[in-house]
């Protein structure tokens, strides 16, 4: 099938009234947000169901829609475990870290260090969330999704690139956080909708339940592999899935930044309990396609034209445009999302602690729009270059991500949990964890050396996670000190009695765990 066949005139027409409508929404929201405040965390006065719909909408990109399906393709329902396990860290984010993330009044995660510790460790995290923003949520995502969008319409990879890019600039230059939170909301709501037309129009084709298992090996629908399964051995996804599920959930500034814009906190903890319930379906309308697409095309040559192989066979002229739309949304959702928290990150930890402490809000919020305008330039050029190595480097570096969590992770973990974590403690762990993390990282990608087994990434991630925690403590024993700020340190066993959620919140993440436990034991 050319290219030129994919899309018919219907579908564009669906594909520009979709583009039109999201850029009517952030310019709406664009012209009620023009405080300083609003461009970062839009006034704090985000609701629950906006939160929610952001983060989810945040963690979802093009390409992730597309390997899910390409993955359960080759080994079933396993890997929805990364979906499944988010639970428990949005958990974490919403009943341990938001309370103290709001009650210390912070805007980013590297302002969050320096109150619980000191000012080296604002400044080490500042430039870590920049450079990984660039690289890991903006450069790679405009590059497999612009090599995406390029494919489906027939247009050069650079024109595909700064057509999505310009998009996703635009409402974020103009209306800040609310403007991506609101487009967000919007976006996910296609995202979940086209998905789950998707699947239930595959799904009958098939007949129902019982010929989908009977088609399909019995191993596809285990989620606990053997220990000597080299793709997703049940210890590395038990024990060291939280790794880098604390990193991502709890730290990293592009999704915590959503959270740190509720009204409060009972408006925090509901908009992290929400997507929590979301990724209970998520699974099930994209992973699901990928076993469907399996029964109906057991010989597809390439299993990363499953997701396309749906769309083109079994979708109406209009659907396809929708789908490609839904692609757009998710890319454009994670692009925003990135661009925000590197203008936020830029602004407020670097040009207003080292260049200009005093500026003014118009000054501040001039710079934070030329933040976004340079990161969006760095980006396309940073996409640029990807594209001269191929596609297969975004795949390489989803396995490094891996290897940056454990420093992040040991320290934001024990400085929470532990009040008498010290700064030297905090930076120490921080300088040595990095390299020593990267190090790692990279001798079990190019594996060497050669003769030496390496255990499974997220093992090695784990590894470091322990090794550093352990140093952080033996650290901070050694040499004790007193907090590094006035008040008690926002640690778990400060928490005020007016900080306690509420009995329905705990209710409901009880039910969720319920629901958890359920889905396990029935695909046990």
């Amino acid at each position: 099938m050319s290219q030129q066949t994919i899309l018919q005139p219907l579908d564009y027409a669906v594909i520009l009234l979709y583009l039109i409508s999201l850029i009517a929404i952030g310019f709406f929201i664009s012209l009620h947000k023009r405080q300083s405040q609003d461009l970062f965390l839009a006034g704090r006065q985000l609701g629950w169901f906006s939160i929610g719909l952001s983060i989810w909408g945040t963690n979802i990109s093009p390409s992730m829609m597309l390997a899910s399906c390409s993955i359960a393709y080759t080994t079933g329902m396993v890997a929805s475990t990364f979906s499944w396990f988010a639970w428990y860290c949005l958990l974490l984010l919403g009943m341990v870290f938001l309370p103290y993330y709001l009650r210390t009044r912070i805007s980013t995660m590297p302002e969050f260090l320096e109150k619980r510790f000191d000012s080296r460790c604002r400044r080490f995290l500042s430039f870590y969330v920049l450079l990984s923003t660039l690289v890991l949520w903006l450069g790679t995502t405009l590059y497999v999704s612009g090599l995406l969008l390029s494919q489906l319409i027939a247009m050069p990879l650079w024109l595909a690139m700064l057509l999505l890019l310009i998009v996703a600039t635009s409402f974020t230059v103009a209306g800040g956080l609310a403007a991506v939170v609101y487009t967000d909301s919007f976006q996910a709501i296609l995202m979940i909708g086209m998905s789950i037309t998707l699947t239930v129009i595959v799904f009958t084709k098939i007949g129902g339940i019982a010929p989908l298992i009977q088609s399909t090996p019995k191993e596809y629908w285990s989620l606990f592999k053997p220990v000597d399964d080299p793709a997703f051995p049940w210890p590395a996804l038990v024990f060291g899935y939280p790794v880098i599920g604390v990193w991502f959930w709890c730290t990293d500034q592009t999704i915590v930044q959503r959270a740190l814009g509720a009204r409060n906190l009972q408006q925090g903890q509901l908009g992290t309990l929400f997507p929590a319930f979301i990724k209970v379906v998520e699974p099930f309308i994209f992973f699901l396609p990928g076993i469907l697409c399996f029964v109906l095309h057991p010989d597809l040559g390439n299993p990363d034209l499953a997701y396309t192989k749906l769309v083109t066979t079994y979708l109406p002229v209009g659907l396809v445009g929708l789908v490609v739309a839904v692609l757009i949304a998710a890319l454009i959702s994670t692009l925003d999302s990135g661009l925000n928290s590197f203008s936020t990150v830029f602004t407020l930890d670097v040009y207003r602690i080292w260049w200009n402490p005093g500026a003014a809000q118009a000054k501040t919020r001039l710079v934070g729009r030329l933040a976004t305008l340079l990161a969006a330039a760095i980006t396309f050029f940073c996409a640029w270059g990807l594209s001269a190595v191929g596609k297969d480097l975004f795949n390489l570096f989803q396995s490094i991500i891996a290897f940056f969590a454990p420093p992040l992770t040991a320290v934001f973990l024990v400085g929470m949990l532990w009040k008498k974590a010290t700064a030297r403690a905090a930076f120490v762990t921080l300088v040595v964890g990095c390299p020593v993390s990267v190090t790692f990282g990279l001798g079990h990608i190019l594996n060497w050396p050669a003769n030496f087994a390496w255990p499974h990434y997220l093992l090695v991630s784990l590894y470091l996670f322990l090794f550093l925690a352990l140093l952080m403590i033996a650290l901070s024993l050694f040499k004790p000190e007193k907090p590094a700020f006035a008040g008690k340190p926002p640690t778990f066993s400060g928490i005020s009695k007016k900080q306690n959620p509420s009995l329905g919140i705990w209710i409901a993440w009880a039910v969720l765990a319920m629901i958890m436990a359920a889905i396990y034991l029935i695909f046990s």
